[in-house]
């Protein structure tokens, strides 16, 4: 059952006429595994559009609890304080991507194919949900003071996945680290995937496109 079907409100709690109760107390029906993971979802996109728009000192919990349209309540139901809901949308928006990043790089395709797939999880994606938002300088900063463990975590997933595609260390590490002039300027997110396609035909130049048979036939006379 959704939590905001079938309730009315009396200040700032929250009254579900749909369950039981008794003797004038309320009985919480216990969440299924599928509805705290729902709520703890939309609680951290709700924190991430707060830190990145209001900034980190001041996003307060009342924020985000009205943007994941829950009480307060319910919030510290779920984490115990504003830096454990930071760390936690740090940790939810780039370690989430780890596994399809690293299926990526030992997928099919070419080395310049999977380059840019790696590329595009890792770093296109993320970058598109930070550019343009007053406090996106400042997230990341954040992030990493706050949480150096996911940070270190996430460049360490991010140079095995380029080793896998590039197989080179070195050139692996040379890449990550040209990478990280890309978005000096604050580029939007197209022009940042233009960079990240000439970067990576430097490393990995793309497979020819393979004649037709009509133009070998032409060629060929």
């Amino acid at each position: 059952m959704a939590e905001n079907q079938g309730r009315s409100t009396l200040g700032t709690a929250y009254v579900d006429k749909q369950r039981p109760t008794c003797n004038n107390s309320l009985m919480v029906a216990k969440l299924t595994e599928e509805e705290s993971a729902a709520r703890r979802e939309r609680i951290l996109g709700a924190a991430r559009w707060c830190f990145l728009n209001f900034g980190f000192a001041k996003t307060s919990l009342d924020d985000i609890a009205r943007r994941a349209s829950i009480s307060r309540t319910l919030l510290y139901k779920t984490f115990k304080n504003k830096e454990d809901i930071y760390t936690a949308v740090f940790a939810h928006w780039l370690v989430a991507r780890h596994p399809r990043a690293l299926k990526a790089a030992a997928g099919p395709g070419s080395t310049h194919e999977r380059l840019l797939e790696v590329c595009r999880v890792l770093l296109v994606e993320t970058w598109n949900d930070m550019v343009g938002a007053p406090m996106a300088t400042e997230f990341y900063d954040i992030c990493e003071r706050l949480d150096p463990e996911t940070a270190a975590r996430h460049r360490w997933v991010s140079l095995q996945c380029l080793i896998m595609v590039l197989e080179d260390e070195d050139a692996a590490e040379v890449f990550l680290l040209a990478l990280d002039g890309l978005v000096g300027d604050e580029p939007t997110t197209e022009v940042f995937d233009r960079r990240i396609q000439l970067l990576a035909a430097q490393f990995a130049p793309p497979v020819p496109a393979a004649p037709s048979a009509a133009a070998s036939s032409i060629a060929a006379q």
